[in-house]
């Protein structure tokens, strides 16, 4: 589909205060080095499209601003409130498609798969759970529904709103870090001493 405008909202939790499940392995400096560097391979897996990060934290917008993205400051709404004024906000700045990409994606590469379409693209998690990455047309007014079973609520809400649906399965989209079991990749490697 030429000529639609694509965008790309990433809610950031403050880094400091990021993967608390991950405190039985990780060190609080191991934790918040990982959430910096996972949120950075997110915004850069944008490429050239427009980026905002959707926070509450003054040192996540700092470093978003520092990596070349817009903020949008969304105090007490939640992720769900957090992520759906980021989607309207790409829509007043003329976006007709908006790709919402959570920042703990450690092998996010490229997000340009989703940018074309006219209904709802999913990449659930690698668990057929969660909602690793979303694109919705930007003026279609979707729920966002995030927590367990996201994947399920996303699929029967666009469903309910008429809009098609896709679901892509992206190995690396769909690999995200909640919990330390998350940390132990395919064939015995550690996702912290790939990434040292």
């Amino acid at each position: 589909m030429t000529g639609v405008q694509a965008a790309v909202v990433v809610p950031v939790k403050a880094f400091r205060s990021a993967k608390r499940r991950l405190a039985t392995v990780l060190s609080p400096d191991e934790r918040e080095d990982l959430a910096r560097f996972m949120a950075a391979r997110v915004v850069a897996a944008a490429g050239d499209a427009p980026v905002t990060v959707v926070c509450d934290d003054e040192d996540v917008r700092s470093w978003a601003t520092e990596a070349g993205a817009r903020t949008l400051w969304t105090p007490g709404l939640g992720l769900d409130g957090a992520v759906t004024a980021g989607v309207a906000d790409a829509a007043d700045r003329g976006a007709d498609r908006v790709v919402v990409a959570h920042a703990d994606l450690p092998f996010a590469r490229d997000l340009s798969t989703l940018f074309c379409g006219d209904g709802v693209s999913i990449v659930p998690d690698r668990h057929g759970d969660g909602t690793n990455v979303i694109a919705v047309p930007s003026r279609a007014g979707f729920r966002f529904s995030y927590g367990p079973g996201s994947f399920g609520r996303h699929v029967a809400t666009a469903n309910d709103q008429g809009l098609a649906v896709e679901i892509l399965s992206d190995p690396d989209l769909g690999w995200d870090v909640d919990i330390p079991s998350d940390l132990d990749l395919p064939g015995g490697l550690d996702l912290m001493s790939v990434l040292r």
